[in-house]
């Protein structure tokens, strides 16, 4: 949704409206093709409530987080980083900030999971020297 969201501009409501209907859409279409009966409502809404919390945070912080990812990229413009990268940036800088109940060794794993998925061979190390650094500048155990 953050990708969707740096690509096209729209609000974090737009996002997320989007991707649920989207969400939706193709779980009915698999259970029509296999003849089951259709999801009624998402697996788990607490995971709902927390993407949705963290498209919601990442949105209203984001000048704040985007000025904390310039302070430690000394040799990167945000703007020139690849997309995926600056995202998955963002949405661990929000977690970094605004989340203290996540511990920082969990944010750092999943943020360089996720590169190691969807961002490019070097995004995985890219991504933890700067969240490291982020870290390590606000405390962050």
């Amino acid at each position: 949704m953050l990708y969707q969201m740096d690509v096209s501009g729209v609000g974090a409501e737009d996002a997320l409206r989007m991707y649920w209907t989207h969400l939706t859409h193709e779980a009915q279409q698999a259970a029509e093709e296999d003849g089951i009966e259709p999801p009624s409502k998402p697996k788990s809404a607490d995971a709902r409530e927390f993407a949705e919390a963290l498209i919601r945070g990442v949105h209203e912080n984001r000048e704040r987080i985007d000025e904390t990812i310039r302070k430690v990229s000394h040799h990167w413009r945000l703007e020139r980083m690849m997309r995926v990268d600056r995202n998955i940036l963002r949405l661990a800088t929000y977690e970094l900030l605004e989340m203290s109940d996540i511990p920082r060794r969990v944010t750092l794993n999943e943020a360089i999971e996720l590169a190691k998925r969807f961002g490019a061979e070097g995004s995985p190390g890219f991504v933890n020297g700067v969240l490291d650094r982020i870290a390590t500048d606000l405390g962050k155990e």
